[in-house]
């Protein structure tokens, strides 16, 4: 239907360090997970955070250039899409949903610190090390457009 809408805007912070991996097709995906508080009132009329946590993926050439700088604890706006994926295990129908990020901004460090990513021609470019290769990638600017996750064929994800 033309008219269906899937949109995802979360602002929260990462739980873990994120992981890179490639497909065999040689496509990047980076996961990473990030939490998200939501203020609401407890039965004695006292306001509390609720931490609800999203599991999210990147895909392509961005995904390799943001990597480095998603360690746990780092602030992030993400702009993205839900996507479900189903899998049979031990005679079960699995199922799992997860935010297909589009776009990612790199808000605060873990320390709470504000960052700005922009790099001059003659700073170094940052390198990192994944899955026992050096992979030199380009730094990013604060906001990315990772284009979408249709512009990939189903066979090159690993899930």
């Amino acid at each position: 239907m033309a008219n269906d809408l899937n949109v995802v805007a979360l602002v929260g912070r990462l739980t873990r360090e994120s992981e890179l991996r490639f497909s065999s097709g040689g496509m990047a995906i980076c996961r990473f997970s990030i939490a998200v508080n939501r203020r609401k009132r407890t039965a004695d009329n006292k306001w509390e955070d609720e931490a609800n946590f999203f599991d999210c993926t990147m895909f392509g050439k961005s995904a390799e250039a943001m990597n480095q700088y998603l360690e746990k604890g780092r602030q992030v706006s993400i702009l993205g899409e839900l996507r479900q994926s189903r899998w049979e295990q031990d005679g079960q129908t699995r199922t799992r949903v997860e935010i297909a990020v589009n776009s990612l901004q790199l808000l605060a460090s873990a320390s709470g610190e504000r960052s700005d990513y922009r790099r001059t021609e003659n700073q170094n470019k940052p390198q990192g090390s994944y899955n026992n290769a050096r992979v030199s990638a380009p730094a990013p600017t604060p906001v990315m457009d990772m284009g979408g996750p249709e512009q990939f064929d189903d066979d090159q994800i690993p899930f």
